[in-house]
């Protein structure tokens, strides 16, 4: 039986698809006291790289994965101990250690990672966790897909039914869009939510996909149990017009890369694959058409065509507003858009994708907002 006072660290699993991941540098050496939510190494995958938090406080007393080195999902890569617990002791917990198997077993490794709800707005792509007796529905922002809540998804299911789709135009799911505008864009969130049994859900939207959100409560206050508002558009005019067109046109590595880095804290969380992913999805036909009218429509002249702040303010909806204080894409002032009607709140070192880049304390946020 392996000893209890000793607190592994394991390779993560991000999102539905994460297999494997690369330790590329530990941001904390042996010895060092670790504090829950201090990052403490720093992990590549397919699709992002990102920054491993501590789940546990002690003192890290190895740093066993190599810079460089692949490791499947679950493998030890580091242990979490106090003063008290000998070498001799670490060693033998590190030579005794299995990975755990999963807790669905066999039945969720081979149940398909991803799913499609024919609507009346297209075929749309989503992903589903959990069990829970809330319903949470994640919405994504312009250019992106239900990926980007890789590092949320599993987090919120422990407490929820969680649902991620592709809006149309997006991701795998059909990419004509009817009309480049919020209430389309809401009513393709309804008709899911229809379609998959949803009456009611906490809506948690990130950038456009945060104004879609708000829209949908306005429009279906009845549908909507709260919003969660993610470095989101609609809350005041300004948008940096340099990533919406610089993604718009952008066709080459050389050309999307710079677009890329604008959403993050640290630019270097912008993986080759990544830009090669988006490069790849730009050109399947219709996202060109697609993305060139929402951008047309929803962000002309370099502003946003709805504001929505004082409408939400006029109604009951839960709000939570998250910013990242080096958003270089929707400005972090934003975040006091609705007063006292929110509960805001803006995260140090991150940027515009701070449900990534800030995972835990996002997490912790939401979890705690839909629990109300």
């Amino acid at each position: 039986m392996l000893d209890t006072r000793i607190k592994p660290i394991v390779m993560p699993k991000w999102g539905l698809s994460m297999s494997e991941g690369k330790v590329t540098g530990w941001l904390k050496p042996p010895g060092t006291k670790i504090s829950v939510g201090d990052e403490i190494l720093e992990v590549e995958t397919d699709k992002i790289a990102g920054v491993v938090e501590a789940g546990d406080a002690g003192i890290l007393r190895r740093a066993i994965g190599a810079r460089d080195t692949v490791y499947p999902v679950k493998a030890l890569i580091g242990v979490i101990a106090d003063e008290e617990v000998s070498d001799d002791e670490i060693d033998a917990f590190v030579a005794g250690y299995a990975a755990p198997a999963e807790e669905d077993g066999a039945a969720e490794e081979s149940a398909p990672k991803y799913e499609f709800a024919d609507t009346p707005f297209g075929r749309l792509r989503y992903a589903r966790r959990g069990d829970g007796a809330r319903a949470v529905v994640l919405i994504h922002g312009f250019g992106g897909d239900l990926d980007n809540w890789l590092f949320n998804i599993d987090a919120l299911a422990g407490s929820a039914t969680v649902y991620a789709l592709d809006l149309p135009g997006h991701g795998q799911s059909d990419k004509a869009i009817g009309e480049a505008s919020l209430g389309w864009l809401s009513g393709a969130v309804l008709a899911f939510m229809d379609q998959t049994g949803v009456e009611k859900a906490h809506l948690v939207g990130h950038s456009m996909g945060g104004a879609v959100a708000m829209r949908t409560a306005l429009d279906q206050p009845g549908r909507v149990a709260s919003l969660g508002l993610i470095g989101s558009a609609g809350l005041g005019a300004e948008i940096n017009s340099g990533y919406t067109d610089g993604f718009v046109a952008g066709s080459s590595r050389r050309d999307m890369k710079p677009v890329l880095e604008q959403l993050f804290h640290d630019p270097g969380t912008v993986t080759r694959q990544l830009v090669e992913d988006i490069l790849k999805y730009k050109r399947l036909d219709g996202v060109d058409e697609a993305l060139r009218a929402l951008s047309a429509n929803l962000f002309p002249a370099s502003r946003q065509s709805e504001i929505l702040a004082e409408k939400v303010k006029a109604t009951d909806v839960p709000v939570l507003v998250v910013f990242g204080a080096s958003d270089k894409v929707i400005p972090p002032a934003h975040a006091g858009a609705l007063g006292d009607r929110a509960k805001a709140e803006v995260l140090g070192e991150a940027g515009h994708m701070v449900q990534m880049e800030k995972a835990n304390r996002v997490n912790e946020l939401l979890l705690d907002h839909i629990a109300r």
